[in-house]
């Protein structure tokens, strides 16, 4: 991601967010998660409308009991992500989730300030908007990518140097995700709660620190684990999919 004062940026306002980040944290959670609340089956069959939030921060959608349980460690900001999510999601959903044989769950992993600020808000509304809203911003990504691009670095450094109480809304505006996310649903004062919520910053770094410790060599994002083990040479769906087959034994 260019330009370069941004990786500057994201270091500093990634240190900040994280100066807290295990007070109001569980870093207890397992490889495999469950949700929060017992939940029950679909009156319609189609487990994947059910969405749920994990002890570990994710949101799952599916058959919590499902045979095979696939988590995805992605980034906002990752344009292979983005990718997967387009390609491959919709026949994840159709052909293994929605029956219930596969759960899903994605786990957020920040890699920079733009990444922190698209995540709250693709989490502010909770589990039932969460993935409609991350489908939106990966399908928008070089846009509000693009235009946080052009500016000036004298402004990424005024932000940086801004408190974590206002940092991300700031980055937020530049970019036009608060009015991107009240388009879908997420009233400006809502997002901007949100953008300022320093528990949920707090969370999405230890999200991060718990994904390092549970897999140390979890390589970058995509990364996906399927019941409990991270997965080698699986950043697309040509290679992920026969990974869930043969966990179905099928």
């Amino acid at each position: 991601m260019k330009p370069n004062h941004l990786l500057l940026a994201s270091a500093a306002i990634l240190a900040s967010a994280a100066c807290n980040a295990q007070q109001g944290s569980d870093s207890s959670s397992g490889a495999t998660s469950t949700p929060v609340e017992a939940v029950q089956p679909p009156a319609n069959g189609d487990w994947s409308s059910v969405v749920t939030q994990t002890t570990a921060n994710g949101f799952m959608m599916g058959n919590p009991d499902a045979k095979v349980k696939l988590i995805e460690f992605a980034s906002m900001t990752c344009p292979h992500c983005a990718e997967f999510d387009k390609a491959a999601v919709p026949q994840l959903a159709e052909r293994y989730v929605k029956g219930g044989q596969v759960s899903y769950e994605l786990r957020n992993y920040v890699r920079d300030p733009f990444d922190i600020a698209v995540s709250l808000i693709a989490r502010c509304n909770g589990a039932q908007s969460f993935f409609p809203l991350t489908h939106a911003f990966f399908r928008d990504q070089s846009d509000w990518i693009g235009k946080f691009q052009t500016v000036p670095e004298a402004q990424i450094a005024q932000i940086t140097n801004m408190g974590p109480e206002r940092q991300f809304v700031e980055i937020a505006k530049v970019a036009g995700l608060q009015q991107f996310a009240a388009m879908r649903g997420v009233p400006t004062a809502k997002s901007t709660q949100c953008l300022t919520d320093q528990q949920a910053v707090n969370q999405l770094v230890q999200m991060n620190s718990d994904a390092t410790n549970q897999f140390p060599t979890l390589p970058g994002t995509p990364s996906f684990v399927i019941n409990g083990e991270l997965q080698e040479s699986t950043s697309n769906w040509q290679l992920l999919e026969p990974k869930i087959r043969e966990a179905l034994g099928s």
